[in-house]
């Protein structure tokens, strides 16, 4: 894992991993598990889908791969039932660098990581417990699509680590999430400390330390409300 990237070549890749790929101009990534001969499973906005009522509606067409009239010669045709789709390295990548998301990294580490979205202090089940949570949820669904609470970075977490969020109000795993929220709340709790002093890079350092503090304890890692589900209870409730 590389400080400024987690940028990786194809031949790295092991069955288990769970992989990502930038997606409009690196506004966000989308995230699914490789499952070995060129294959990935991941989550898509192609089944029912909880809208955000925001303009993320309009900018997040599709996080699966890109639709051509010429149809992929490896793929198989996507069930668009439940968005949760088998497809090729290719055709998840969509023209984009393959990136791979890391665990259980160390908290300095992780903080360096300035977005959200790369990497967890979360530690990875065994490859063969994800590979058969991914597959399960290939055949059974994972949900309603939602981008804050319930996207694609959610399912790969959830395959890697078997955790979720006890809180369904509140947003999912996923760090891109986040990051997202986390900025403009970070910006927004530091202010009574940014009165505090007059010199702009106190207030910027105050600021940014906010921010860092809020990505640590909304980490899947140290949160307090996540619970270790089976796949099978996973599929059940939902």
């Amino acid at each position: 894992m590389g400080l400024l990237s987690n940028r990786v070549e194809r031949s790295s890749l092991k069955p288990g991993d769970h992989i990502y790929s930038w997606r409009a101009a690196y506004i966000y990534a989308h995230h699914g598990i490789y499952v070995g001969d060129d294959k990935v499973i991941h989550f898509t906005r192609r089944g029912q889908e909880v809208g955000t009522g925001t303009a993320l509606d309009l900018l997040l067409v599709s996080s699966g791969p890109t639709r051509s009239h010429a149809p992929c010669p490896t793929c198989l045709p996507a069930e668009e039932c439940h968005g949760v789709i088998l497809s090729c390295l290719n055709c998840f990548l969509a023209c984009g660098i393959l990136y791979r998301f890391e665990y259980d990294v160390n908290p300095a580490l992780f903080l360096a990581k300035a977005r959200g979205g790369t990497c967890t202090l979360a530690v990875s089940d065994s490859d063969d417990v994800v590979i058969h949570r991914a597959k399960y949820i290939l055949d059974n669904g994972f949900g309603c699509y939602n981008v804050f609470k319930n996207n694609c970075e959610d399912f790969a977490i959830y395959c890697k680590t078997g955790l979720l969020v006890l809180d369904q109000n509140t947003m999912g795993q996923s760090g891109q999430t986040v990051s997202i929220i986390g900025g403009p709340l970070a910006a927004i709790l530091s202010i009574p400390l940014c009165l505090v002093t007059t010199n702009v890079c106190g207030m910027a350092a105050t600021a940014i330390g906010a921010y860092c503090v809020s990505r640590y304890c909304a980490d899947i890692g140290k949160r307090w409300d996540v619970v270790k589900v089976s796949v099978e209870d996973l599929t059940r409730r939902r």
